[in-house]
């Protein structure tokens, strides 16, 4: 595994931490790093509500990224509620993705296992997707 994205996994590692905020919020269950085309580094976590106001942590981390004046991805890794980093991006942070990067999505590089570096890119995780 290369160390970039060992740097990402630090940065989301970072910021991981599951907390109850009030009786209706808990966040930081899950952690997200994003590498923008640049190789910045910008991170988000989860957001839950009672209601439908939550965010998951990758597109939390692409509106940091946003926010900040970027706009390609070229990375995306999370860590999940149990501590372990990989695993893929739902389908309304794919959606974002795509939406975003419309005609060059595809070759997003998605961490789905750090223990053994496996990647696998937004193009096979959405293929026949309605925006091409």
């Amino acid at each position: 595994m290369d160390e970039k994205w060992k740097e990402m996994y630090e940065a989301a590692k970072a910021v991981w931490n599951p907390r109850k905020v009030s009786d209706y919020v808990t966040c930081g269950e899950v952690a997200a790093a994003v590498m923008s085309s640049s190789g910045r580094i910008y991170t988000g976590i989860c957001i839950d509500t009672c209601s439908t106001l939550g965010i998951c942590a990758e597109r939390n981390a692409i509106f940091n990224m946003l926010t900040n004046g970027e706009t390609e991805i070229a990375r995306v890794l999370c860590i999940a509620p149990d501590g372990r980093c990989g695993g893929a991006p739902c389908g309304a942070c794919r959606e974002l993705m795509v939406q975003l990067m419309a005609g060059h999505y595809k070759d997003v590089e998605i961490l789905v296992d750090f223990e053994t570096g496996k990647t696998v890119t937004l193009g096979e995780m959405t293929p026949g997707w309605w925006i091409q």
